[in-house]
């Protein structure tokens, strides 16, 4: 009787922690709202390679310009920085409210110039609207979700972004029959998946963050927000704390955050290097690989994307986060670098090991959302997010400015061993720095 006493005592403590609660309504506008937005950012990015292959029939443009317009969106991603002490500032949903009808705004705007300075200056807006939903959205799905759901759930991002990725490289492969505007026409098809986005979060609207309006001295508006949509009270460890200070971002280079933030940033843009160099602009590389079918050869390459997503979500809780990290970057990096240095392979070997290449670096792309997010506390998580997403964006946009230019000068090969040698660079930063954050593994680190 008194066990069953301390059963219910225990129960009702636990009803008035929102961070306790089972799986509600909230939770999944939250989700769905985050996935959309996923769908429209993977789709905004990978959009630009096929775009730029069909244009080159048409109008003049160099491999400089090729790869600048390719990594446009990737550069306006390195403002992560910027938006994530926007959002830890002012909070998450307002960012969150706008910045898809931005996108869809500037997609659209593609279809207006065919001035390669200013489609360059467009899709580094692009980016920077796609840096709302990379920081902030993580961050306040992460505030949102029931304890023990939130690394889950971000893992789980992975596939939706993959699904808009391959989306786009699906919609520029078979968009064709409108002549000289083909190109500018692929690169507009943008604006469907973010206006979708937009308009969803206009129609059920995101919720402020109750840790973050806490974390602000807001108490009561936290409690306010909690009630209305759960009718819980926010817990008692946020009750007590104290209005966060002004954050300075260089708190992330101290010496408690500093092997975090290199961590974080340095797994993540090496990762992004190889894989978007290669991603963004695989009809080069496949044209250079000589593949008898291009098309078919890119849709085989893209679907062990995807299932590379789902073997590492699979994984994700199986294994630590550090093994993880550390294992994946040896395995895609001996693979690509086996291809880069082995001449005269028969083309379905090379598509093989190409494929099997894709799904290892694929699986490891589920930890890009939950790691870094998993290595900052509260107080500078946004930030630290930013921060990290900023440097992997450098990353990210070498590889994408990179990979034409080197395919140009020394084919397929050079530009594989040159991502065998980040990849494989990577793989030494993980194993000595990469800290365990696994709530499973962490105590045994």
């Amino acid at each position: 009787m008194r066990k069953e006493r301390q059963n219910n005592t225990k129960n009702i403590k636990e009803k008035k922690n929102y961070k306790k609660a089972p799986l509600m309504p909230i939770h999944l506008r939250v989700f769905m709202a985050v996935v959309l937005g996923q769908i429209a950012c993977g789709f905004a990015l990978g959009i630009s390679g096929t775009a730029l292959s069909n244009a080159s029939k048409y109008i003049t443009i160099n491999d400089l310009w090729t790869g600048l317009i390719g990594a446009g969106s990737l550069i306006g991603l390195a403002g992560s920085i910027l938006i994530g002490r926007l959002s830890d500032k002012i909070g998450r949903r307002k960012l969150l409210m706008l910045n898809m009808y931005i996108l869809g705004i500037l997609s659209l705007m593609q279809l207006l110039t065919n001035n390669l300075p200013t489609l360059f200056i467009i899709r580094v807006l692009i980016g920077l609207m796609i840096a709302v939903d990379y920081t902030v959205g993580n961050a306040l799905l992460t505030e949102w979700l029931p304890k023990g759901e939130e690394s889950k759930k971000q893992s789980h991002l992975l596939i939706y972004w993959t699904i808009g990725f391959i989306a786009s490289y699906l919609t520029g492969t078979f968009i064709n029959g409108f002549g000289s505007h083909t190109w500018q026409i692929i690169l507009a098809t943008g604006a469907i998946p973010a206006f979708i986005a937009a308009i969803f979060r206009s129609i059920f609207p995101l919720p402020a963050s109750p840790s973050w309006l806490a974390s602000h001295g807001k108490v009561k508006t936290a409690n306010k927000v909690i009630k209305k949509h759960m009718g819980r009270k926010i817990p008692k460890r946020l009750k007590k704390a104290k209005p966060v200070k002004e954050v300075s971002w260089t708190i992330l280079f101290s010496g408690k955050y500093l092997r975090r933030t290199l961590v974080g940033g340095l797994f993540y843009a090496c990762q992004a290097f190889a894989f978007f160099g290669i991603s963004i602009f695989l009809p080069i590389l496949l044209q250079s690989m000589q593949l008898t079918d291009q098309k078919i050869s890119g849709i085989i390459y893209n679907g062990g994307m995807l299932i590379g997503v789902i073997l590492g979500i699979l994984l994700f809780n199986r294994i630590s986060r550090r093994a993880f990290l550390i294992s994946n970057f040896l395995l895609s990096g001996i693979l690509i670098g086996f291809l880069a240095i082995t001449k005269n392979l028969n083309s379905n070997i090379q598509l093989t090991i190409f494929c099997i290449f894709a799904i290892i670096l694929s699986s490891g792309l589920v930890l890009d959302y939950p790691y870094p997010t998993e290595l900052f506390d509260i107080k500078v998580r946004g930030t630290g997010v930013g921060t990290c997403i900023t440097i992997s964006r450098f990353g990210a946009a070498a590889g994408t400015f990179l990979l034409p230019i080197l395919t140009n000068q020394g084919g397929a090969s050079l530009s594989m061993l040159i991502c065998a040698i980040v990849i494989l660079a990577a793989f030494i930063i993980c194993l000595i720095w990469a800290p365990e954050t696994s709530p499973k593994f962490k105590q045994n680190n």
